[in-house]
């Protein structure tokens, strides 16, 4: 934590100062953590140190311990450091102008999956800077289970996926800035079996490359696919490409340096360890080397140049594990264990930190959400969502106009007369419900 103060000058010293001061107090300012701006600062005041070093107010920084009138504040700072460490349930009061979050430049979307036995339409966000999911109060019109997310630009595509009873084809598009779903032009891809119907994508894979949206594999109701069809948002038209080598449905897929990574999922009859990579420059799919584990319901991202697979049901369990694929050495190594087991999980990467979110553990939904940092190559938790769910899907959706809709907004304090808004997080919306009823394989 640290304050501004203002010091005595000319007119141009003071302004400089406000201006400084003015950036540093905005809750617009994006920063992944408060030392880079502390940094800033000190950088600031090392170009004119001897005016600038009264500024500043960090306890254990020289130029606070000489500064008269930072001492009132690293007081009231470490007061309340310490009623935090002296009860760890005590919930954050983020009217608090020392805890108040900034408001983030990006937002994690959370949409639909599997919950309580059957599919949900909820959407929730999560601010990564209040460490705090929202409900949206703008929900799809149906609800819809392992089918794919991505984000263009201020609009998130909704792709395949099963409702319980249909299996879809379909494509839905939610503007997060208008508060509309519409939907889009369906996949009409054709399998050589099923020439006379349109493709429906149940545990579809989904990427993003060069603007196009690609929809990889899943499964229709009859068969695992290794089809593959592109969409381009902007004539709003499914093509065909390329055929993955295998049948793969309940896989993952991400996107590295111009390609598309594919892993894991289940053809049918087994677990999958291999993966495949697809160039658009040669329009060809190539195997790479298998993975250490088999997995399907995987999560797979790209994370600092590396392809991670995690978690995921071997055929037996679920695991708990990671590996990363390293595209130079072409070889898969181990990465330190998840806390929780999980298959059908949501993964994304938000403040440069890998998300893994809900799932299913081999015995009920999740909604357990935890993040690999890689500096210190380790897992955290972070907050659960509000609902159990497995079966979702993710994606980021970054500089929001409206963004302020989307975040976490802390309760108002006690008012005059007495009444008061509860400071503690909402309980879950559904009680954790083993899975019972599910369309395919890595639940059953």
């Amino acid at each position: 934590m640290f304050h501004v103060q203002g010091i005595s000058g000319t007119h141009s010293d003071s302004v400089s100062v406000l201006q400084v001061s003015e950036v540093l107090e905005s809750d617009q300012l994006n920063v992944r953590n408060e030392e880079l701006v502390f940094d800033a600062v000190c950088r600031w005041i090392d170009f004119d140190r001897e005016r600038r070093k009264g500024c500043l107010g960090v306890k254990s920084h020289p130029y606070v311990r000489e500064s008269e009138p930072a001492k009132p504040i690293v007081i009231e700072t470490l007061k309340f450091l310490y009623d935090l460490d002296m009860d760890d349930k005590k919930e954050v009061d983020m009217n608090n102008p020392i805890a108040r979050p900034r408001v983030p430049y990006e937002v994690l979307f959370v949409i639909g999956g599997w919950s309580g036995g059957s599919p949900t339409n909820m959407v929730e966000t999560y601010d990564t800077r209040a460490d705090r999911w929202v409900v949206c109060e703008n929900p799809d019109s149906g609800p819809r289970a392992y089918h794919g997310t991505v984000a263009v630009g201020f609009k998130i595509y909704v792709i395949g996926g099963f409702d319980g009873v249909e299996y879809f084809n379909n494509c839905r598009v939610f503007d997060p800035v208008l508060k509309v779903w519409q939907e889009a032009a369906p996949m009409h891809a054709k399998g050589d079996s099923y020439k006379s119907r349109s493709e429906c994508r149940c545990y579809v894979s989904v990427a993003l490359l060069n603007d196009f949206i690609y929809a990889m594999g899943g499964f229709d109701g009859h068969v695992r696919q290794n089809s593959v069809e592109r969409y381009n948002p902007a004539t709003n038209q499914w093509s065909l490409v390329q055929p993955m080598n295998h049948q793969r449905s309940d896989a993952r897929a991400t996107t590295l340096e111009g390609k598309i990574y594919i892993c894991g999922g289940f053809n049918g009859q087994e677990c999958l360890s291999s993966a495949e990579m697809y160039d658009p420059d040669t329009r060809q799919w190539t195997l790479l080397n298998p993975m250490r584990n088999r997995r399907s319901g995987i999560g797979v991202i790209a994370y600092h140049g590396c392809i991670y697979a995690l978690g995921g049901f071997n055929g037996i369990t679920r695991m708990n594990t990671g590996e990363r694929y390293c595209p130079q050495t072409r070889q898969w190594t181990p990465i330190p264990e998840m806390y929780s087991p999980r298959s059908n999980f949501a993964t994304e990467i938000i403040d440069d930190m890998l998300f893994a979110i809900g799932g299913f553990n081999g015995v009920t939904t999740i909604f357990n959400v935890e993040c690999y940092d890689i500096n210190a190559d380790e897992w955290y938790d972070a907050t659960d969502m509000s609902l159990y769910r497995s079966a979702l899907s993710a994606c980021v959706v970054r500089g929001l106009p409206n963004i302020q809709d989307y975040i976490y907004q802390p309760p108002q304090r006690e008012s005059n007369s007495g009444q008061s808004s509860s400071t503690s997080p909402p309980p879950p919306l559904v009680s954790n419900t083993t899975i019972t009823i599910h369309p395919g394989e890595s639940e059953a």
